[in-house]
């Protein structure tokens, strides 16, 4: 069985906008991850309060598109929650991972909507699933569960039990 590669030398960061990046964010760690299957993508992890800034300076450089953002929950893990953000450049066709540590006890980021209006919906999906929040979005409410829906789904921690569905005319009674 093959693995993907995750490679931290300098090869892969010649040129183009991830090279800009490298250099106007020292403090950013950058990786090349290259799987088994796809394109290769650069892969830079951002401290939370850096991340509105990196993300701006991302799309400067050329990484204009957003393609996504999720949470992900490493329950034994410290940070425990990390938000990783997707985007691409078209010219030259490049993809740009961002992960971005978040702690439990603080599940706190900056909101990158106003920088890419698409990432609006995620983050809201992000909050409702996670309760991981991001400060300054214009409507940060649940948008997948009802609004009085305790708890958030995706987190490792909370109960899998069973909720009742009740499905119409099930069981009609003549």
């Amino acid at each position: 069985m093959t693995k993907a590669i995750f490679q931290t030398e300098s090869s892969g960061f010649e040129s183009g906008p991830i090279e800009e990046l490298r250099s106007n964010h020292p403090e950013v760690t950058f990786k090349l991850f290259e799987p088994i299957a796809g394109p290769v993508q650069h892969v830079a992890t951002v401290e939370v309060d850096r991340l509105v800034e990196f993300v701006s300076s991302a799309k400067d450089t050329g990484f204009a598109m957003f393609v996504d953002l999720c949470g992900v929950d490493y329950l034994r893990r410290d940070p425990r929650f990390e938000v990783v953000i997707t985007l691409l450049s078209i010219d030259p066709p490049e993809r740009l991972r961002i992960e971005v540590p978040v702690p439990a006890a603080a599940p706190v980021l900056p909101s990158i909507s106003g920088i890419f209006a698409g990432a609006n919906f995620y983050e809201r999906e992000t909050f409702d699933l996670f309760g991981i929040e991001f400060s300054d979005h214009p409507d940060l409410t649940r948008i997948l569960l009802p609004d009085d829906w305790e708890g958030h789904p995706l987190r490792k921690d909370y109960s899998v039990g069973s909720v009742p569905v009740q499905f119409k005319e099930a069981y009609k009674t003549t």
